[in-house]
Order: C-alpha cells, then structure tokens, then sequence
C-alpha cells in the first residue's frame, strides 16, 4: 500500500516475441526502487496553528513512529519537538504557546494526554493509568481546560471530563452508561455538545447540550431513522453541523435558536436550515466561534473538494448569518483533504493534503490572496513522483444488478508489454502484438464503514512498479455513496458484499486484462474478515491471501474485543445474545478446510479491537492439516503495523510472498 534501470519498463522488440522464455507470460517491470525506499516515503498531517498564527505544527513519520513537528510559515524552517518509540495521535497548540498531545504505548489506544514546550524538552504526562483509554474531545478558548471522554469509571463506558491543564485536576461533566465523547465546547466553557452514539442502530448517534451550571442535558438532534450528526461548531445564535437525517447524504445544517434573546436550547426554539446539500458528504467542518469563515470538505466520488461560507455574528441579541454561494478553495489536483484548521485570526487556513501520487503535507490557502502554498515538502526517498499511478474509477454490476465502484490500479506500460505467443495478423495480414495479462491484487478496506478513496499508499505503488495491477472496491457497505448503500450489508446481509468482491473477480477477467490464475485478496481489520471470506466462500479465485488483523470467528472476537467496542459492534454485525447461530454459520473459521490458497496473516499483540487471538485460531487451524500459511505477530503493535523497524521487517516478505505465488515461472 515498488527495480532495475532508469526506464521504468523493458519494451521486448516485437520480432523477438517467439524466443521469448516463460517467465515473460507476465509483464516484466524494471522498478529501480526498493521496498525499503517506498516504505520510508514520509508525510505530514493533523495542523495546528500557533497563537500568533506564524507557525504550525504538525505530525511527521520521518522518525519512523508519528511524532510532532513545527514548521515556520514564511521560512519554511523544522524543527522536531517529540521523539517517542509510540505514535503520537493528536496535537494542539494552547494559547499560552504550549502544546497538549496524546500517546499510547505499543498500539494498545489507551490515549494519555502531555503537555510540552513548543521548543521541546521533557513533556510532563496530565493522565496516568495505563489501562484507561482517554478520548481528547476540546480545548477551551483560554487554553486553561481540556475537555474529553474516559472509560476511567467502567471499561465499558465512555463519562464526559473537564481537566485543569496547570494543576491536572480533573472533574467529571457526566456520568452515563454510554458511548459518549465531546463534539464541541463553547467560548466560556459553559456548554458543551456531547455525541453519543446509538445502541440499536449502526452508524447512528445523537447530539446533546450539557450546559455545566445547570447540569441540564438537553436533546438536540431527536430522529428516527439512523442519521449521523457530526463535527457540531457553536455560532452566535445556534450550532452548525453536517447530517445525513432525512437524508442519503450529509448535508451543512444550521441549527438555530428561533428567539436568540433567551438561552432555550429546548426543541420547541430550534429550527434546523440548510446552508449547503451537495449530492455527496459534507465532512471536515472548520470554525472559529463566532467567527467569520466556516471551512469544509465534500467527498465527492472519493475525492475532496473544499469550500468557505462567510459568517457575519452582529446584532442585540446576536445572530450570524451565513452568505448563500459557498467559494470553492483551489486543490493542488484531484486528491483527499484532512484536518482543516482556520487560524486564529482567520487569514489562513492550513490541511493536509495527498492524492494518489502525492504523499501527504502541509498546504496553507491565504484568505487574503486566494492562493495556496506547500509549506512542508515530506521526502520522497529518493522515488521519482513520475513513476507513481494514479488509478481509474470504475463500476461493475454484482450478483443482484447493484452498481459497486472501484479505484482500478494499472502498472505503467502493462498495455505495453508483450506475452510469449500473444501476437496475431489482422486481414490486411499486418502482425500486432496484445497485451500480457497481470497479476491483480484485490484490497479490501475495514470498517466496513469506511471507503476506499484515493490518497496516497506507498505499497500500492510498490505493487504497481513490480507489475501487480491494484483493484479496490467500495462493496455494499462502504460510506460515501449514500445512507440506503451503507446499511445493505448489516447483520444478515453480511455476505452480500463478500458477493460483491467475487463480481469484482469477474469484472477484472473480462475487462481487466488480468491474469485469471494470479488474482490476491488482501485487507485488514474488517478487510481481513472480507479476505477470509472470500477464500472460504470463493476459495477457487485466489492464488493467494494476506489477512492483516482479521476477524476470523464472529463469536470469539465478540466476546474478546474491548467492551465499549462490542457494543458498537453489535449493532452493525449481530448480537450474541440473538444472531449467535448466524454469525457462527458466517464465520471463517467454520470453512477454513475450503481454503485452497497459501495464506499470509499478520497481527500486533496488543490489539483492544481484533485480539490477536483471531489470527491463532486460523493459523493453527491451517497448520494442523499441512496447509501453506505464513504468520507473524508483532509484540509492540496493535490494531494494524505503523512502526517503521516492523513495516521494514514485514513487507518485503509480504512482497516475496505475492511475487512467489502470483508470479510463478
């Protein structure tokens, strides 16, 4: 997610194509880059502006684990300000010129908060406990709290926090037998938007008004239907979101108080207008309080596009009004925005950005001059960026005539490149030469709801520059593409998107130019589930299959998971307490005598989400009755492989592993 000369490929002379040896009955790449070089590709993400708004800063890979970063604006200067052997997961600069960030140890996700000086030093730690996960919700507009969700109380439960930054101390906002987390925070700290999730609904929740002097917890957002409301920003007179209730798509709502004079959040004095409904997602909501710009991204097709409402707050009482013409914000090219961020004193607007062949940094648009600028520039290893592939979008009927999308990686020249014996006369008698078919990945993404889109992921080039073709689909549950398409593969329908991958398979077979005997599944987390699947129910279409933290026995990782994640979880694939029958007869444990392909599974030891003892089950199963099946497991990592030394040690044997099988001599 890529070796030999400076051209990229060999071009074979046509009059040679009868000497040619076997091993040319697949494309022959001459990729001049190295595993190791695409896997120490950088990037940068997660802005955050100084108060003064002339430097930002930012997490970067370059150390082989995310850590921060700072970045002068007009200079263009680093400097690095952490060096942990964990991942940091988020930065914010506090107004006081300190930074407050968070880190778990060995990819367990039990976040605990730091503080440090922008100009580095020793952090001191805010939260202790190791086997507490604390969700970083807000922090208040004089810096001086920070507010989050902790399963602190129960394991099982997220309650609403309030920490003093200086003396550490901590007060719990709410007590609930919930999933809770903080949306957003008010100026003065008084009010703050509580998102909790549903119990009964997958990709549901609710917004809640906690207004602290009162301890009066008031419904915002009362639906019937599974809606998500997301990504809430105070204003003057109300809240604005994005919302996908009564809706297929998430639209920009501004959910006001019909009497701004008096302070009743209550349903009968809330109206909900439309600023923007585009016919695709509204995401990544960016707003001062009060402020004058609201910034946010549209998911179209999977790419970002990013637009701006002017907002003026005037008025006794005071309301704001948004213009009606949203202004589009120049993009670099087609690609994928993270992370907006305005500055404090709105001029500029900072976010990560990448694109298929673009590997993600730091960009800055200028309100003032409608300009944009790259301000970090992440090493490229020494790979040419004109090597990288971008990929097509295409659809393909599935077993019922839904209509599934697809990113649709070709290796450069594979059009090109001639087989042995693939050469014909037309009637005119002159000889042309066709295409050889290549090996084809297939990558499932987790979630499932989640979406495929087309950012940038070194080892799909890799792939690419060794003549693998990469396939991607966004299956019957994937979001992006409307409410009604996300919810078809809840609990019973669970296999209708494994369906889905095998009409991907027959797709690629009559339109691909694949080779039908070298097609690889692969896919973690929830992809992995998909890959052993596929190779269960469908086990005569794969060479070959990479399980990366899978779920292999619907049952067991039930059971096993953390348990704020088995409540969730439920909703979406089935209860124990009454699908369990179902969701054994779905498990890929059950058909694992049908695996007919050599497997490769892979798992860090300290996953909360998929424990590792999915990964056992299967490859003891395997192992038992001779099957081919590699496995490694990684002490120090969780729910995924994202440290460099580990990454260098895996993949290249992932790559000898598809070469081996779906390039046979």
């Amino acid at each position: 997610m890529k070796h030999f000369r400076n051209l990229y490929y060999i071009f074979i002379p046509i009059i040679a194509v009868c000497f040619l040896p076997d091993l040319f009955a697949h494309p022959v790449t001459a990729g001049k880059y190295s595993i190791e070089q695409y896997l120490s590709i950088k990037s940068a993400s997660s802005p955050s502006f100084s108060p003064d708004g002339r430097e930002i800063a930012y997490l970067t890979n370059v150390t082989g684990t995310s850590q921060i970063w700072i970045v002068d604006i007009s200079s263009g200067r680093t400097r690095q300000v952490t060096n942990f052997e964990d991942n940091v997961s988020f930065v914010r600069w506090l107004p006081d010129g300190r930074l407050l960030f968070g880190k778990a140890r060995g990819g367990d996700e039990n976040t605990q908060f730091f503080l440090i000086s922008s100009k580095g030093g020793n952090a001191r730690q805010l939260t202790g406990d190791s086997s507490v996960r604390n969700n970083f919700g807000a922090v208040s507009r004089d810096g001086k709290f920070v507010f989050f969700a902790s399963n602190k109380r129960n394991r099982n439960y997220f309650d609403i926090y309030r920490m003093d930054v200086d003396s550490g101390e901590e007060k719990i906002l709410l007590k609930d037998d919930g999933n809770n987390s903080v949306a957003a925070v008010n100026d003065d700290g008084t009010k703050i938007i509580i998102s909790r999730s549903g119990t009964e609904k997958s990709l549901d929740n609710d917004l809640y008004l906690l207004e602290l002097h009162t301890q009066k917890l008031i419904h915002l957002t009362p639906h019937e239907d599974a809606s998500e409301f997301s990504d809430p920003h105070f204003v003057a007179d109300g809240v604005v979101m994005a919302s996908n209730s009564g809706r297929e798509f998430s639209a920009l709502l501004n959910l006001k108080k019909k009497n701004a004079a008096i302070d009743d959040w209550s349903n009968e004095n809330l109206s909900a207008g439309i600023l923007d409904a585009p016919k695709w997602d509204v995401t990544d909501i960016s707003m001062n309080h009060n402020g004058g710009k609201i910034v946010y991204s549209v998911n179209r097709e999977g790419f970002s596009e990013l637009y701006f409402l002017r907002a003026i707050t005037a008025g006794k009482p005071l309301i704001t009004v948004f213009s009606k013409k949203a202004l589009k914000i120049p993009l670099p090219e087609r690609g994928i925005v993270a992370g907006p961020t305005l500055s404090r004193d709105e001029s500029k607007m900072a976010f990560a950005f990448s694109s298929p062949v673009r590997n993600s940094d730091i960009w800055i648009y200028d309100f003032r001059s409608g300009k944009i600028s790259q301000i970090t520039k992440s090493d490229r290893s020494g790979i040419d960026a004109k090597t990288f592939v971008s990929p097509e979008l295409i659809t393909y009927k599935s077993f019922d005539g839904l209509s599934v999308s697809a990113w649709f990686y070709r290796p450069i020249g594979a059009d090109r490149i001639v087989a042995k014996g693939n050469s014909s006369q037309n009637r005119e008698g002159a000889t042309f030469i066709r295409a050889a078919r290549v090996p084809v990945i297939v990558s499932v993404h987790g979630g499932p709801e989640s979406q495929e889109r087309p950012g940038f992921n070194p080892l799909y080039q890799y792939y690419l520059s060794r003549g693998f073709a990469i396939f991607a689909p966004n299956v019957r549950g994937s979001t992006g593409y409307g409410k009604y398409y996300t919810h078809l593969d809840d609990v019973r329908n669970r296999e209708d998107s494994v369906r889905d991958l095998a009409a991907g398979v027959d797709w690629l077979r009559r339109n691909g130019n694949v080779e039908p005997r070298s097609i690889a599944v692969m896919g973690g987390s929830y992809g992995g589930y998909m890959t052993m699947a596929a190779i269960t129910l469908y086990p005569d279409l794969w060479a070959a299959a990479v399980n990366t933290v899978g779920i292999v026995n619907w049952e067991t990782f039930l059971k096993n998971t953390s348990g704020y994640r088995r409540r969730q979880r439920e909703v979406e694939y089935g209860r124990l307490d009454r699908d369990l029958d179902f969701l054994r007869s779905i498990s890929p444990i059950r058909r694992v005598d049908l695996i007919k392909c050599p497997l490769f599974v892979i798992h860090g030891k300290n996953d909360p989400r998929v424990p590792y003892t999915e990964a056992e089950q299967v490859v003891t199963a395997l192992r038992n009755r001779g099957a081919v099946v590699e496995y490694k497991l990684y002490d120090d990592e969780g729910h995924g492989i994202s440290k460099l030394k580990n990454r260098l040690d895996l993949y290249p044997r992932v790559a000898a592993f598809l070469e081996k099988y779906l390039k046979p001599r």
